[in-house]
């Protein structure tokens, strides 16, 4: 084939805090022509997600860390441009686990072909379609176990995760509260989401007293996504019987000497359940999760946003919004199909 050159972002060394262009710089390389079974992708949307930045260090994680040299590791969707594999033909439209990187080859059996024509917005696919409304489906349903009637609180509640747990929950008639960290992130929730109080954490101050205050039943379920301080206030605020499913602790992925949690006694005292998840664990009901999300948004009882930036060499600036909470919903790179 017609030799290709790969734009990539890769990992030349591992940051220790927030990283940098010295952590993830760029680089030019051929594309290798495509060996028994795999396929090329030209990719044409790249997600960015708060656990890429765990990927980036060494420490155990639920998948291996991204080795030194490798191209950050991200979920890709793309258009195939050559295939060794019968399954797959130019023009093709799949997603994968790929790289931030313009090409990605893989097997063909590590891809997912999506249907152009059903209609649906390719983005999707890594969003409210994809592994971040996967995750909150399994995660809220299936660790949080909501009941009707139960309080449900929400950190990083405007994010592409935490949005959609929240919508799920008003479905099993729960009373919701959001925490996200700024004004319009709160009005979006409770104007538009439909949630029952919010919380602006970056100007409330006391944060077990703003719980309290929304949440004046106490907490019956606690859907984590941050970690630190506000999961530390959060458990003095538990109902006895509450669960609290441990999405992320975003928080802590940029602080490497971030203090833990010293309010888990309250496990006992409560008799509370704390359980960590990924979205892996419910891989074998992607298909019953992804039909269930899609008759949900295709009714309107989910809403969602995203924020899709444009060019590959805006990615790592872009992945940092993830850490200061200026992102709007779900953070998605993409790139010209040229």
């Amino acid at each position: 084939m017609t030799t290709l050159i790969n734009r990539q972002y890769y990992l030349a060394s591992r940051p220790d805090g927030k990283p940098d262009a010295s952590h993830v710089p760029a680089r030019d390389v051929p594309v290798p022509d495509p060996q028994a079974g795999e396929v090329v992708l030209r990719n044409l949307y790249i997600s960015l997600d708060p656990a890429i930045r765990g990927w980036m260090g060494d420490d155990p994680n639920y998948i291996e860390p991204i080795a030194l040299g490798d191209a950050v590791r991200s979920s890709v969707i793309g258009r195939v441009v050559h295939s060794d594999s019968p399954d797959f033909a130019p023009g093709d439209v799949a997603m994968t686990m790929g790289g931030w990187e313009r090409y990605t080859t893989v097997q063909a059996a590590a891809l997912n072909k999506l249907d152009e024509s059903a209609g649906i917005p390719l983005s999707l696919f890594l969003g409210v379609l994809g592994p971040t409304g996967l995750t909150a489906y399994f995660g809220l349903l299936e660790v949080g176990r909501p009941k009707a009637g139960d309080t449900v609180l929400v950190s990083a509640a405007a994010g592409a995760v935490g949005s959609v747990v929240g919508q799920i929950a008003k479905m099993q008639g729960c009373r919701v509260v959001g925490m996200a960290g700024s004004d319009d992130k709160c009005r979006w929730l409770q104007q538009e989401l439909g949630f029952d109080a919010v919380i602006n954490y970056k100007t409330c101050g006391d944060y077990q007293g703003a719980i309290r205050g929304a949440c004046p039943q106490g907490v019956d379920v606690y859907f984590d996504n941050v970690g630190g301080e506000i999961l530390d206030a959060t458990l003095l605020c538990l109902n006895k019987y509450a669960r609290v499913a441990v999405c992320g602790w975003i928080s802590t992925y940029n602080e490497p000497n971030a203090p833990g949690p010293t309010n888990l006694w309250q496990l006992v005292a409560e008799s509370v359940t704390m359980q960590g998840f990924t979205v892996l664990d419910y891989l074998d009901r992607f298909a019953e999760g992804i039909g269930q999300l899609a008759q949900w948004v295709m009714a309107g009882d989910i809403k969602y946003r995203e924020e899709i930036v444009d060019g590959l060499d805006t990615i790592l600036p872009t992945f940092l919004k993830l850490f200061d909470g200026s992102n709007q919903g779900k953070l998605v790179i993409r790139l010209p199909e040229e």
